[in-house]
């Protein structure tokens, strides 16, 4: 951030994202996919929030002392540390997130939520069902909670994980009727400039999958010949691609407005504050 001000902003209130918009700049937002680095520490999420953490996702795909994660087999839920860490998260008034969790870790992470939740990156399980996705009825509880369900650009949206343009549409489509469109965004869980496409690509997606496979949270569909992104959406205008898509099967401008940005405004500035 210091080198690139001209570039980048650390995103800290819902104000600083409409700063970094009207600048031009590129904001970022500080989240974590765990919370074994806070494990029974709970004072370290205050740290966290002190040094710019805005995000917490509070199981990755394995179980940690706060619950199970998305694989893990036993499916336990929550963990007596949980319900404290919950409450923590949530008056450090950062957003507390249940994305890679496991289906009764998201159930009952959502039945403690006080505050809006979310979702950030996931796709929806009653079309495909998959242990990264969620389930209708914890999409309508992350509604009925104020917060938002965030699609993700990923293979686990279809069997074969060759999800297309036309897939993330059909999941965005289903959430809709699900949350409503007041509480559907994009979560891509890519980075945010396209993947060149190379032989060294997919020498270090094969080299990715061996790690991830080897330590156990490679999810089911992930392989050495697959891409965690939707090759359609792999270019530099996605979003703005996607949109035509949308709007081609009859969706307005204000409703695509909150998909690809205002909904997660709303939500970041009802979590953090304005």
């Amino acid at each position: 951030f210091a080198a690139n001000p001209d570039v980048l902003v650390k995103i800290k209130s819902a104000a600083d994202i409409e700063a970094a918009k009207k600048a031009g700049k590129l904001g970022i937002i500080y989240g974590t996919q765990d919370t074994a680095m806070v494990g029974t520490d709970l004072d370290r999420l205050g740290k966290m929030k002190e040094r710019g953490v805005r995000c917490v996702q509070l199981t990755y795909n394995l179980r940690n002392l706060s619950g199970d994660g998305s694989l893990e087999p036993a499916n336990a839920g929550l963990s007596r540390l949980a319900k404290a860490t919950i409450e923590r998260i949530e008056a450090e008034k950062m957003l507390f997130d249940l994305s890679h969790g496991g289906a009764r870790t998201i159930r009952e992470g959502l039945a403690l939520a006080k505050r809006p939740p979310s979702i950030s990156h996931t796709g929806c399980r009653d079309l495909f069902d998959h242990p990264r996705n969620a389930f209708d009825a914890d999409m309508k509880t992350v509604a009925d909670k104020g917060g938002i369900v965030g699609i993700y650009f990923m293979p686990f949206l279809v069997p074969n994980g060759k999800a297309t343009a036309a897939d993330v549409v059909a999941h965005i489509e289903h959430a809709w009727k699900v949350c409503g469109e007041d509480h559907v965004g994009i979560g891509t869980d890519n980075g945010p400039i396209p993947t060149p496409i190379t032989d060294e690509t997919w020498k270090r997606a094969r080299e990715e999958y061996e790690y991830r496979s080897k330590m156990g949270f490679a999810a089911p569909g992930e392989g050495p010949d697959v891409l965690p992104l939707v090759l359609e959406l792999n270019r530099l205008d996605r979003f703005q691609h996607l949109a035509t898509l949308l709007a081609a099967r009859g969706h307005g401008r204000a409703k695509l407005e909150k998909l690809f940005g205002t909904n997660w405004l709303r939500v970041y500035r009802d979590v953090w504050g304005a």
